[in-house]
């Protein structure tokens, strides 16, 4: 068993991961509590894990792609994936709530929405949504505030994915590379070809182009199944803290997070 550096104690599995302070963060609101709280809270905490987990990764894959390393940046997409399918999943877990039972403990929730997790906007603000108003939502000067700026202002997914072309040797135009990163990417003819390009005639490159879409549908699959996990919790209601609920969910559906990548389909 190893040792602490400078101490005898050894560590331990519950010391290294912090499992009794684990433990503690489950605290349940309602009187009783209702049972089906406890479960409400561990699915969000874990799902908060996992949106620090799924950032670690998108910082590891611009980095990748930035250096033009495409077997890298293949491995990690292929966690990345595995993660959202995973976030898939854990749906079928909450929607063993029942509408009843998450009607007994949801006042207690009073104001408190996951439209407030500031990690699923980070994620969002790396795969291209640079909209400020979700940031304006977050209190000035909170945790979560702070590093959604911090991402505001740092070239998204697509941005890296542009310099891997240009390590490649494709044409990218400079216009691209040197946009404000802070407004959201737009479709680019110019790309297009370059992308069409890759697919008929570089392999390996084009492995990246399509586990970028699979990417794409991972994400657009957790919207879906989250939009139907609402609707089949609480119906038409407003969503916990004054959100419209499954109406807003489902104007982000179909939203692609690389357009480009899409709009060549019909021209392969």
């Amino acid at each position: 068993m190893p040792f602490q550096e400078g101490s005898k104690k050894p560590i331990t599995y519950s010391g290294y991961l912090k499992v009794d302070e684990l433990l503690e963060l489950q605290q349940p609101l309602s009187d009783g509590p209702e049972h089906d709280e406890m479960l409400f809270i561990v699915i969000h905490q874990v799902y908060e894990l996992w949106f620090r987990q799924v950032l670690h990764e998108l910082d590891e894959l611009k980095s990748r792609l930035n250096s033009g390393d495409s077997a890298r940046s293949l491995a990690t997409l292929k966690r990345i994936l595995t993660i959202f399918k995973t976030l898939v999943a854990q749906v079928d877990v909450i929607e063993t709530i029942t509408p009843v039972s998450f009607s007994s403990f949801r006042d207690r929730l009073e104001s408190a929405s996951g439209f407030q997790s500031a990690q699923f906007r980070e994620v969002e603000i790396v795969l291209g949504a640079r909209d400020r108003r979700m940031v304006d939502h977050h209190p000035p000067e909170s945790r979560g505030r702070i590093r959604m700026e911090q991402r505001l202002a740092q070239p998204g997914l697509w941005d890296s994915f542009l310099q891997y072309l240009v390590q490649q040797g494709h044409p990218v135009p400079a216009e691209l590379l040197a946009r404000d990163v802070s407004q959201p990417s737009t479709s680019s003819p110019e790309v297009q070809q370059i992308l069409l390009d890759i697919y008929r005639g570089h392999p390996v490159q084009s492995m990246v182009c399509e586990r970028l879409l699979d990417f794409d549908e991972g994400v657009q699959e957790w919207r879906y199944r989250h939009v139907k996990m609402v609707e089949r919790t609480i119906g038409t209601k407003s969503g916990t803290g004054g959100s419209s609920g499954a109406d807003y969910l489902k104007r982000t559906l179909f939203r692609p997070v690389f357009p480009d990548l899409w709009e060549i389909r019909a021209e392969l």
